[in-house]
């Protein structure tokens, strides 16, 4: 029985859970998005937006809880892996919770995927810091629509948008790619043309 007992165990003893916390919120922070299973996300949710709330505060000491909460001040890591001078809680006190400083709570998304994850089919999401100018924009846009209305258009423009940055960062490598293979192909075979009418000769 798990009587009055809160939060999910996740297959994991007790510092476990709480690195996977930290380290869950630290890439949430830096990327503003990451792809996980449904109870992890849910975790993470009720985590993240408790410092979130305290980063609002931007005092001394919300910074230091924060700090306690996160285990260490997480460095962050560019796109080449080098390392950033700025740290997670830095970016969070200085650039994300500015960002919700008249929003009274939910600042995350948890939008459900269709795919499955390879090797135990476990359902997987995405969770995302809410971003406060395109929700406003949204709501004004749809007003006269229902609720459900609006919360599924909400979700289905936030699933759009990591789909066409999973798009663009696949795409600069292929375009680079593709234009060179037909041009070599092409040039092969008029070398070989030009071969064959001076051996005929």
């Amino acid at each position: 029985m798990r009587h009055r007992v809160s939060g999910r165990q996740l297959s994991r003893n007790t510092s476990h859970r709480a690195a996977l916390r930290r380290n869950m919120a630290a890439a949430l922070f830096q990327h503003g998005a990451i792809r996980t299973t449904v109870a992890k996300a849910k975790e993470l949710r009720r985590f993240v937006e408790k410092l979130i709330t305290h980063a609002k505060k931007n005092t001394l000491h919300a910074r230091r809880i924060v700090i306690s909460a996160m285990g260490q001040d997480h460095p962050m890591f560019g796109p080449d892996e080098e390392m950033l001078d700025k740290t997670v809680v830095q970016k969070l006190f200085d650039e994300i919770a500015p960002q919700y400083a008249d929003r009274p709570g939910g600042y995350t998304r948890i939008i459900r995927l269709a795919e499955r994850r390879i090797g135990d089919a476990g359902e997987q999401v995405i969770i995302q810091l809410v971003e406060e100018g395109k929700t406003a924009a949204v709501s004004s846009a749809s007003k006269g629509a229902s609720r459900r209305r609006r919360r599924a258009t909400k979700r289905h423009e936030a699933a759009t948008d990591v789909a066409v940055k999973d798009s663009v960062r696949t795409a600069p490598g292929e375009a680079e790619e593709a234009p060179g293979e037909p041009e070599d192909a092409a040039t092969d075979e008029v070398q070989d043309a030009k071969k064959g009418t001076s051996e005929e000769k």
